[in-house]
């Protein structure tokens, strides 16, 4: 059975950091994403993690200004997203997905529809 399971979320004050955890199961990815959901807004796209051949990709959201950092173990079998200098307008669920196809253009990774394997979620309220 697939599972993705993030962790990490929680209450942080505005300009803080978070480490969102994201552990996969049941099968090996090539491509994980994170994604997030604000009350009343459209999920959007954060960043992406892809392997291929031994090369490791990392594709951020432009809005995000340099504040993301995501990596992954050495197993490949969990993917974390470093948050700093969190703002109010981070408040959202953040999603963890998975494919496992490599994805190199923009308008795959960031599409929700590339991945077939989701988490349930986990907040991330920041406090202004």
């Amino acid at each position: 059975q697939v599972q993705l399971v993030e962790s990490g979320g929680g209450l942080v004050q505005a300009g803080g950091s978070l480490r969102l955890s994201c552990a996969a199961s049941g099968r090996s990815f090539s491509s994980f994403a994170w994604f997030r959901q604000a009350p009343g807004k459209e999920r959007e796209f954060v960043a992406a993690f892809n392997w291929s051949g031994g090369v490791i990709s990392t594709y951020y959201a432009v809005s995000m200004n340099g504040r993301l950092t995501i990596s992954s173990d050495n197993a490949k079998n969990t993917v974390f997203l470093q948050m700093n200098s969190l703002k109010s307008e981070d408040t959202a669920v953040y999603y963890c997905a998975a494919s496992s196809r490599t994805y190199y253009t923009r308008t795959d990774y960031s599409a929700a529809s590339s991945y077939i394997y989701w988490g349930q979620g986990t907040q991330v309220t920041v406090s202004s």
